[in-house]
């Protein structure tokens, strides 16, 4: 008897913990972009512009192949429909007040500098990303 009563209770309590760490009106993304192809790049930053379109704080991390998003000298392919690239819509991202980072291991292990990344684009403080990663509103949207 006390069992079946106690499970009830422990899922109504988790879903009020849910419920309140959710209602607290703070919604945020956290997005990884490290592949090479077009769709791999471009998917996740549409997800990144939809979330911020519907009030998400987004932070999005460039590492690997996605890294060279950020190199000013890169030209990314445009993609169908929009005929926009994936750059554009990080940007967009960055216009909006979010933020975006190449990885702390980009700049060391490549031949740019920073003052290769375009305008708008830092290089990211791994202890500040994996605080920001942390924080119970956040979700992640990793590759």
């Amino acid at each position: 008897m006390i069992r079946t009563l106690f499970r009830p209770l422990a899922v109504f309590s988790l879903l009020l913990a849910s419920t309140s760490m959710a209602g607290n009106g703070e919604s945020r993304l956290f997005v990884t972009v490290t592949a090479s192809g077009l769709q791999e790049q471009v998917m996740p930053l549409v997800l990144a512009n939809q979330a911020m379109d519907q009030g998400a704080e987004v932070r999005v991390l460039l590492c690997g192949a996605g890294a060279e998003l950020a190199v000013e000298s890169h030209q990314p392919e445009t993609f169908a429909p929009r005929d926009i690239t994936a750059r554009d819509l990080l940007m967009r991202l960055i216009g909006n007040g979010h933020t975006a980072e190449v990885c702390a291991i980009f700049l060391p292990n490549t031949e740019y500098a920073p003052d290769d990344l375009v305008d708008g684009i830092g290089v990211a403080d791994p202890a500040d990303v994996a605080a920001w990663m942390m924080a119970p509103a956040t979700r992640i949207l990793a590759q």
